[in-house]
């Protein structure tokens, strides 16, 4: 009996593991995750001043980099979320 149990606890973490992977992909998933870029944008805003006024080139290129990235992972995400919004079924 207890090999039972034990299946039907894995199938129930297995089905909220799917539950939230599918979250990620949904419009509500999506836009939480371009609201979490933009609070990644100030820190980045932040650090850009910072190495201005101490005239640290290093940190100026590392947090530049940092910024191409979110710029990069926003685009990508707007682009998934136009996707899910399209209902023709010949959009690439």
């Amino acid at each position: 009996m207890e090999k039972a149990e034990s299946f039907d606890a894995k199938a129930a973490k297995a089905s909220r593991s799917s539950q939230l992977k599918g979250f990620k992909h949904s419009k509500p998933g999506l836009l939480i995750s371009i609201g979490t870029s933009a609070f990644g944008a100030v820190g980045v805003v932040k650090d850009i001043r910072k190495s201005r006024s101490e005239g640290d080139t290093l940190k100026l290129v590392n947090a530049a980099v940092a910024a191409l990235a979110i710029v990069t992972s926003t685009a990508l995400l707007v682009r998934e979320l136009r996707r899910l919004g399209s209902d023709d079924v010949l959009a690439p």
